[in-house]
Order: C-alpha cells, then structure tokens, then sequence
C-alpha cells in the first residue's frame, strides 16, 4: 500500500494524506459474512452518557473475520482484498476447498489467487497457520493467540508483527510490537508474515470534520474547563493545570495502572520500554 498527498483545492485537502487501496480487488463485501452494527453513542443500557466524545459515524457493517483459522489442512484459495471500515488491516476473502468462505485478516504480501492452509505439517510461508511449536525462529508472525483455540487476539492491527525468538519447555519465546518479551503456550497457533496496510501511521485525517464521519466528537481538554469540571480547569489565563491528570484525578502519565500481582507476570521476561 501507499499513500497520495492530496493538492490543497480545498481547506480540508490542504493536509490530508489518503490511502491509494492500491491492493483493493473488490469493492462490495461479501454478503454472507456481513453482521449488523449498532451504535451505542456512548451510553449504556439506561440511556445515560458513560464515554463523552463518541457520537455519529457513517453506518457500518461488520466483516465476520475468522480469527481462530480452525479449517485444518483444507486449502483455502484468496479471491479479494477487501478494505474493512472496522479495522486498520485489510482483510482477505478466502473460499475453502469444501465451498465455504471465510475472512482473514491479510498480511503483506497476500495476494489473489493464492493458496493458504492452516493446521500442523503445513510449510510455514506467508497466510499460513500453525502452532508455535512449528514455526522456525526468527520468523515474523501475527494474529497470535493466548490460549489455544480461543482465536487470535495479539498483533492484529495494521503493520504489526511479533518476531518468534526461542522455546523454552512447554513455551514459546515472542518479542511483541511494544518491545516486550513474553512467553506463550506452544499449542497457540499464529500466522506467518506482517500484518498488511503498513502505511496506516502516515495517514492525515486533514479535517475535523472527517472525524464526525469516524464516529468521534470534538475533545474538549481539561485545562479549558472550570475547576468545577475537571481538576485541571481554573487558573487565570492560559494557565497549563499542574500534573496532568484525569477527570477524576488520577494521574494521567507516569502512574502504574498493572496489578502488581497479576497472573502473568511470570510469564513476561521483559516489560516494554
């Protein structure tokens, strides 16, 4: 994927960067993998407002993404590239040899009319899935998993990968994204290769406005409100409001939000920078 630099005809093209969806090859999803998707505007079952600042959007419909990749040993033809509204990633349409169809979340290099497969035994090349145990190390890999079978919930997003560095009895050795080095089952399956749509982080939104059509209402921060509102509001002037911190006063930066005593600790070797 790359990335155009639109020309300033108007105020809000004058700093967008847009995606090109270069690697598009269908634009209409694929009907049996669409769900309905409701908006909550940020309010829970009473109807009262408990996360500010969401509201609006465009209406979506959401991809039925197989995160669990548990069709073992059928190969599995990719017939699209298709953009998803609800996720960085693009997604692939894959149809299996026995008729049924499924999305995946693409990696890079992914391309149409090409075969992948999940399960043991099968070579480890990109789009494929197989257990830690099976993967050589040094290989970059996401859509991982925590516990086998469950479905992959690390290393989804948009030009991410975890790199496999060693195994160590039952477990397997996995350099995250953030830098942190952690232990993961080897039954877990992940898939071989780098989450697709790279270019993700060089996007510029431009507007505001475009924003609304995210789903996102304007921020209003907290050093500009009444001390009555916030514990950062009040001062004269443009006064910055001390230690940042949020609307019920807990530290913001720098504070330790982890348990100290949670289950996996002991499965981190080293925290993230």
């Amino acid at each position: 994927m790359s990335v155009k630099k639109l020309r300033p005809i108007t105020p809000g093209t004058r700093f967008r960067v847009a995606p090109t969806f270069d690697e598009i090859t269908k634009s209409k999803p694929e009907k049996s993998l669409l769900l309905p998707l409701k908006k909550s505007g940020g309010r829970n079952h009473h109807g009262k407002m408990t996360m500010r600042y969401i509201g609006g959007g465009h209406k979506r419909a959401y991809r039925i993404i197989d995160f669990k990749r548990d069709k073992f040993n059928i190969p599995a033809v990719v017939k699209a590239i298709e953009y998803d509204p609800n996720r960085t990633a693009r997604i692939a349409l894959l149809f299996y040899k026995d008729g049924e169809k499924r999305y995946i979340i693409a990696p890079q290099g992914l391309s149409v009319g090409q075969t992948v497969i999940s399960g043991t035994g099968v070579p480890p090349e990109v789009g494929n899935t197989l257990p830690l145990s099976e993967i050589p190390l040094g290989t970059m890999i996401h859509n991982l998993e925590l516990s086998p079978g469950k479905g992959a919930v690390l290393v989804r997003s948009a030009g991410t990968s975890a790199q496999l560095l060693g195994r160590e009895g039952k477990y397997a050795s996995v350099k995250m994204p953030s830098g942190e080095s952690r232990l993961v089952l080897l039954t877990c399956m992940a898939t071989v290769g780098v989450v697709s749509n790279a270019d993700h982080m060089n996007l510029s939104v431009g507007k505001a406005g475009r924003n609304r059509w995210f789903g996102i209402r304007p921020r209003t921060r907290g050093v500009a409100m009444n001390p009555v509102d916030h514990p950062m509001g009040g001062g004269e002037g443009r006064a910055s409001g001390g230690q940042p911190r949020s609307r019920k006063g807990l530290y913001s930066k720098g504070k330790k939000t982890r348990k100290v005593n949670k289950y996996s600790n002991k499965l981190i070797k080293n925290r993230r920078k």
